[in-house]
């Protein structure tokens, strides 16, 4: 278990574990034995998707590689359903980790949003192409 800015969260207090163990109410659009997919209870759009581990995680940071891939692999199939049973072809995949990206629930999430002209959900960021000269000088600290 990790902690945040409020402390160290119980798995008992987790929202998305009550949901994943089926004790507060969500509209499943897909499971399987590793993951859940339920509508977003304050959706952005139609069809507006979660997708979580069933097991506890706080974010990108503490889940396990083997774990991502099985939430990918149902974003994937989640994306898929909704392309073939009703014709979307625009998503928008979305994962908010810590405090300062936005994360708000504390358990491991990615939203699959779709989208289409007119929704008003512009979500368009602010670019600093005068980063661009510090480049060399990022990299220099990943390496």
């Amino acid at each position: 278990m990790s902690s945040n800015e409020e402390g160290v969260r119980s798995m008992d207090d987790c929202i998305f574990c009550k949901v994943a163990r089926g004790e507060v109410k969500s509209w499943k659009v897909y499971e399987d034995e590793n993951t859940y997919a339920f509508f977003d209870i304050n959706p952005a759009t139609e069809y507006h998707t979660l997708i979580i581990p069933k097991a506890h995680y706080e974010n990108i940071f503490d889940t396990p590689e083997e774990v991502l891939f099985k939430i990918m692999s149902t974003v994937k199939k989640v994306a898929t359903l909704y392309e073939t049973k009703l014709g979307i072809r625009n998503v928008q995949i979305r994962n908010s980790s810590g405090v300062e990206a936005q994360q708000d629930v504390f358990h491991i999430h990615f939203h699959v949003v779709p989208r289409k002209y007119g929704d008003n959900q512009d979500t368009k960021w602010l670019s600093h192409p005068e980063w661009r000269a510090k480049f060399d000088e990022l990299l220099i600290k990943l390496r």
